[in-house]
């Protein structure tokens, strides 16, 4: 069983889709919630395989989210269920680690088909779009000035945060301790003037969004 969580503001949308889900008999809804805060803690206890999250919410938005429980359980899928097309959005979807970034319009078989591809690992988001974002982060030429402090190292770093990573996870990847890591974050949060991860996360696709 494929089991999902649904963060909805409209408890309409929430039983359509869960009735939806379930109607094929692979997938389970473990939990649902209308409000981002109450999603961001109760996701990373449920553990559910995937998560369909409203992108935007009266509390927040799904994106954010998404880094959260990820940043906590990065075996969370998010997939993002949004209203609206729109690129800056859909850069934040990815720096935050998200499966998918699909749109309300989307035929009901069709969503079942990408719940159930992003719980077999697969991502349901353009390659191209991808790539093109982390090469902003990783474009020195083209950084603005706030990233420009970065050394080559902690820039690889904020693309690992922006991508939702945790710090065992970039310590995997980079062959580092994770206590190298962690030190690397700090300085990464202090010479941004920062505080938390998150806020790194989404300083960086403010400031990408503004360069080509």
């Amino acid at each position: 069983m494929i089991r999902v969580f649904l963060l909805d503001d409209h408890e309409v949308v929430r039983r359509g889709l869960a009735d939806l889900l379930q109607s094929g008999g692979d997938i389970e809804v473990v939990g649902e919630s209308g409000s981002a805060q109450e999603a961001s803690r109760r996701i990373p206890a449920l553990r559910p395989d995937v998560a369909i999250l409203d992108a935007r919410l009266p509390d927040g938005n799904g994106i954010d989210v998404c880094r959260d429980i990820r940043a906590v359980d990065s075996s969370i899928k998010g997939l993002i269920l949004t209203s609206y097309e729109d690129d800056e959005a859909l850069f934040a979807a990815i720096m935050a680690g998200a499966a998918g970034y699909v749109l309300k319009q989307i035929r009901g078989t069709d969503l079942v088909d990408a719940v159930r591809r992003v719980a077999a690992g697969q991502s349901l988001l353009d390659p191209a779009i991808t790539t093109r974002v982390l090469e902003r982060i990783r474009s020195g030429v083209e950084q603005p000035r706030e990233l420009k402090t970065l050394t080559e190292q902690e820039r690889r770093i904020l693309e690992y945060v922006a991508e939702g990573l945790t710090n065992r996870e970039i310590a995997g990847k980079m062959f580092l301790a994770e206590k190298t890591v962690k030190n690397y974050v700090s300085s990464v949060l202090a010479k941004l003037g920062l505080e938390r991860r998150t806020q790194a996360a989404v300083l960086a696709t403010r400031l990408l969004g503004k360069t080509h």
